[in-house]
């Protein structure tokens, strides 16, 4: 194997040409930095966040990839990931995690004590999320943690604490992950089911849709309650109301639960995400006028 092919594979494995688990990774970490500094992001801080997302998201893919690699060859969808169709070893793997998260630990270096000690915590929770699916019946909710600890460093690094409304963001994000990947899990339910591996869509069962509804009414309630804290305005509100118009969309998408319908609504979900991020940052904008 030449080396552009080896460095198309470790792109793959970091699933670089996927951009939908770095967005759904980032959206929560604009949510935090935006509120944190009340509008008035710290740019360098901002950034540093920013590739920090990139990096620990390509770690996080290849741990997944490394932890199922025995279970990803009875998969339709993921049969043909390098390390499942033997394209890349285990060993490769390994190190290649190991380097994307000493990267991402070398770019928080300025930040302060607390974003450093709440970093262990969140490489901790990247590196055991592909393990939960073996035991944990919902392990959605852990990728929610997993995917939202950039909203307590965030308010750690621009406020050296995280209050109560970092915590409820948290709680937000913990909700629409589960929401967004039961979505996903529904695509694979068949072959999850064979192999053994445990998600929400097959504990959920036929109540999965009342379920996904329910965890997008809780995080646009969590949310509500953040910006009733904060007395956000009419903008941000606005910003809600887009986001439910969008959770609506993605229930109609997925009532026949039909896989391509259900993997559909799950990329759209970055729409989500977007809608609550642009009703924070409007508030913000128009405050400043």
């Amino acid at each position: 194997m030449t080396l552009i092919e080896r460095l198309s594979e470790y792109e793959k494995l970091m699933r670089l040409d996927k951009p939908i688990g770095i967005l759904l990774l980032l959206w929560p970490t604009l949510w935090a930095q935006w509120l944190a500094s009340s509008g008035h992001p710290n740019w360098l801080i901002l950034w540093i966040f920013v590739i920090g997302v990139v990096l620990m998201r390509s770690a996080g893919c290849v741990i997944n990839d490394y932890a199922d690699r025995e279970f990803d060859p009875h998969v339709e969808r993921t049969r043909e990931r390098p390390l499942a169709a033997g394209h890349v070893s285990p060993r490769e793997a390994l190190l290649l995690a190991a380097g994307l998260s000493l990267l991402a630990f070398l770019m928080i270096l300025p930040l302060n004590a607390l974003v450093l000690k709440l970093s262990v915590v969140a490489l901790f929770l990247a590196a055991s999320y592909p393990f939960t699916k073996r035991f944990f019946a919902i392990p959605q909710a852990y990728l929610g943690i997993a995917f939202g600890f950039g909203i307590p460093m965030s308010y750690a690094a621009l406020q050296v604490t995280v209050p109560l409304e970092a915590w409820l963001l948290l709680a937000a994000n913990i909700f629409w992950a589960i929401a967004y990947d039961t979505q996903y899990a529904m695509v694979d339910r068949a072959d999850d089911l064979k192999i053994g591996i445990k998600t929400s869509a097959i504990t959920f069962g036929r109540h999965d849709l009342a379920a996904i509804a329910i965890c997008y009414a809780a995080t646009l309630a969590l949310l509500g309650w953040v910006g009733g804290l904060r007395g956000l305005g009419p903008a941000f509100y606005g910003g809600l109301v887009a986001a439910a118009a969008i959770a609506l969309y993605h229930m109609r998408l997925i009532r026949h639960r039909e896989p391509r319908q259900c993997f559909r609504a799950f990329l759209h979900n970055t729409w989500f995400g977007a809608a609550v991020f642009g009703g924070i940052a409007l508030h913000f904008m128009l405050r400043g006028l």
